[in-house]
C-alpha cells in the first residue's frame, strides 16, 4: 500500500509539474506574437484616417490585445511563483512615495468616474521591497478597487510589530461572502465581476508578490462598508 501511494503521489507531482511548465512555456511563447499584433494594430490605427467605424474596431482590437498580453504576463508570473522562482530584488524603498506613484497612475481614471484616490502614510516609512513588483501588486489592488468597488480609494501604510502594513480600501459593497475564502485563488471572481472584465488573477498575483517578499496578503476586516486588502511585509 505504501509503494502504491508513493507511486500515485509521484505521478501526481509529475503531472502538476508538467502543467506548470506548459503554462509557463505557453505564456512565454505568446508574448512575442501578441507584441507584434499590438504593433501592427497601432500602425493600422495611425493610418485609419477619419473612418470612425474603422477606428472604433481597431481600438477594440487593441484593447483586447492588451488584455491578452497582460493575461500571458500574469500566467507566466504565477507559473514562476508556483515553482518558487518568482525573484524579487529588494532595495530600501520609501513606502509613501510608492503609494503616491500608484495614486498618480490611476488618478485620471478615478476622476473620470467622480472618485478620488488618497494616500495616508508617514513620510519616513521605508522597507526593503522590490519597487517593480510592488508597483504591480499595488496596481492590481487599485485597479480592482476602481473596477469593482465604489467611492474614494484610500492607500495607507504603517509600521506594526516589525512589519510594514499596506492597505488598499474603497467604499463599495465589499467582497461577496462566498468569494472571501477563495479570493486569492487563481481565476476566482464573483458573479458581478464576470461582466466587468478581468481574468480573476489580480489578487493571486498580489499574494504571490507578497509571499516572494516573505510577507502575506489578506482581506482586511473593516467595521464600515467597502472592501480592503492588506499586505503585511517584513520591514
Amino acid at each position: 500500500l505504501g509503494e502504491t501511494l508513493n507511486d500515485m503521489l509521484g505521478r501526481l507531482e509529475s503531472s502538476f509539474e508538467r502543467e506548470r511548465r506548459f503554462v509557463a512555456d505557453a505564456s512565454h511563447e505568446l508574448r512575442t506574437p501578441l507584441s507584434v499584433l499590438k504593433t501592427e494594430l497601432e500602425s493600422a490605427l495611425r493610418r485609419s484616417g477619419d473612418d470612425p467605424g474603422l477606428r472604433e474596431s481597431l481600438l477594440a482590437a487593441l484593447e483586447e490585445t492588451d488584455q491578452l498580453a497582460q493575461l500571458a504576463d500574469d500566467l507566466l508570473l504565477l507559473a514562476q511563483a508556483g515553482e518558487g522562482r518568482l525573484s524579487v530584488r529588494p532595495e530600501e524603498v520609501d513606502v509613501r512615495e510608492l503609494l503616491e506613484q500608484a495614486r498618480e497612475r490611476f488618478a485620471d481614471r478615478a476622476r473620470e468616474h467622480g472618485r478620488e484616490i488618497t494616500v495616508d502614510a508617514p513620510g519616513a516609512l521605508t522597507a526593503p521591497l522590490d519597487p517593480l513588483r510592488m508597483r504591480q501588486a499595488l496596481g492590481n489592488l487599485v485597479d480592482n478597487a476602481l473596477r469593482h468597488g465604489a467611492g474614494d480609494v484610500e492607500l495607507s501604510a504603517r509600521r506594526h510589530d516589525g512589519t510594514v502594513e499596506i492597505e488598499v480600501a474603497d467604499g463599495g459593497a465589499g467582497f461577496p461572502a462566498e468569494l472571501v475564502p477563495q479570493a486569492f485563488e487563481r481565476f476566482a471572481r464573483g458573479d458581478g465581476a464576470r461582466t466587468r472584465g478581468g481574468a480573476g488573477l489580480g489578487l493571486a498575483i498580489v499574494r504571490a508578490i507578497a509571499e516572494a517578499h516573505g510577507g502575506t496578503a489578506a482581506i482586511s476586516g473593516r467595521d464600515g462598508p467597502g472592501a480592503a486588502v492588506g499586505l503585511r511585509l517584513p520591514s
